[in-house]
């Protein structure tokens, strides 16, 4: 029986797309720390907040409910709600990566958006995991560099989107479901999830929306149909259109 021989390090595509896209997030880090200083926490509560939060969505739930003058206990809540996803994420995760010992938790603490986009967009187990952990620590080490960079500079950034940090996560995003949806099944799931998303914005509070869409994609991947890769493939489009 002949195995594959693993791509070399230099060549290897989950690596590459799992730094580009650990990049690309980290920066926005900037962002959160100036926000989270301006909206009134403190410097090591901020710091505190990416270290072991670490879920972007939920940060940012967090400081914007303190902010707008929420009680502490409503931004934990939100916060927790939108984090909520992260478990969905880790069932499967744990399928592809397959951590053992103190792994496990080290694979559970960096199992966010880009971690598993990352280890979903590729076909070989290797390419999995090494896109897994590319992805998820790169966006641990840079996030926190930057958001401790943010929490410094604080307002002297002003709004985000000057600097265009605020598409560069999206892009990439965008960048990582292209590929996915080479069938039309992972194509008519991604358009329901954003049509879902859309109508749900207006109506719904920030956070909930993308729990709607993930829940619509995981009734469509039951489908007889749809395969577990496909599956895995519309939980990206959930995500990438909210």
């Amino acid at each position: 029986m002949s195995h594959a021989v693993p791509r070399p390090l230099r060549s290897s595509p989950g690596l590459r797309i799992g730094l580009s896209v650990a990049l690309a997030t980290g920066l926005y880090g900037i962002s959160f720390g100036a926000l989270s200083v301006a909206a009134g926490l403190t410097f090591w509560q901020t710091v505190a907040l990416s270290a072991l939060m670490f879920t972007g969505g939920s940060q940012f739930a967090f400081v914007g409910v303190v902010s707008g003058g929420g009680a502490g206990a409503s931004a934990l809540g939100a916060a927790t709600l939108l984090g909520l996803r992260n478990a969905v994420y880790g069932m499967n995760m744990n399928a592809l990566v397959r951590p053992r010992g103190w792994r496990r938790l080290l694979a559970a603490h960096v199992t966010i958006d880009e971690s598993n986009a990352t280890a979903s967009s590729q076909t070989d187990p290797l390419e999995e995991r090494r896109g897994f952990w590319a992805a998820g620590l790169g966006v641990w080490v840079l996030w926190n560099t930057f958001t401790v960079l943010g929490a410094l500079l604080g307002d002297a950034l002003g709004d985000p989107g000057r600097w265009g940090l605020d598409g560069a996560a999206v892009a990439a995003f965008l960048g990582l479901l292209w590929p996915r949806l080479s069938g039309r099944e992972p194509v008519a799931v991604a358009a329901v999830c954003a049509l879902v998303t859309a109508l749900a914005i207006p109506v719904l509070p920030p956070g909930v929306p993308i729990l709607v869409a993930a829940v619509v994609a995981a009734l469509m991947g039951r489908s007889p149909r749809g395969g577990g890769r496909d599956r895995v493939a519309s939980g990206g489009g959930a995500e990438a259109a909210a």
